[in-house]
């Protein structure tokens, strides 16, 4: 089981929780990041507040950097093992 900041509401920094969160096998196209570093900018904050929807629940933190740890079918350019950064919804498309 990992952890993860989660808000399942906007608002506030109240509404941020430390949770368990389940990851699953990754799918087609997708891959399973260790995260080693996760940045939490104003898009962050943007998120949490509702200026910027996003489907509920979620977690914050859009760009990190960590280790491959599985790939999905039909992912070439990316292999179990790789170090990886950037923004984390971009390095899953």
């Amino acid at each position: 089981m990992s952890k993860a900041i989660c808000f399942k509401k906007f608002g506030g920094p109240e509404v941020l929780r430390w949770m368990d969160v389940d990851v699953p096998e990754p799918g087609p196209g997708d891959v399973r990041l260790r995260h080693q570093a996760i940045g939490v900018n104003f898009i962050d904050i943007y998120q949490r507040t509702g200026l910027y929807t996003v489907p509920l629940p979620t977690t914050a933190g859009n760009e990190g950097a960590g280790v491959v740890e599985a790939v999905g079918k039909g992912v070439t350019s990316i292999k179990a093992g790789d170090r990886v950064l950037g923004d984390i919804l971009k390095l899953l498309t």
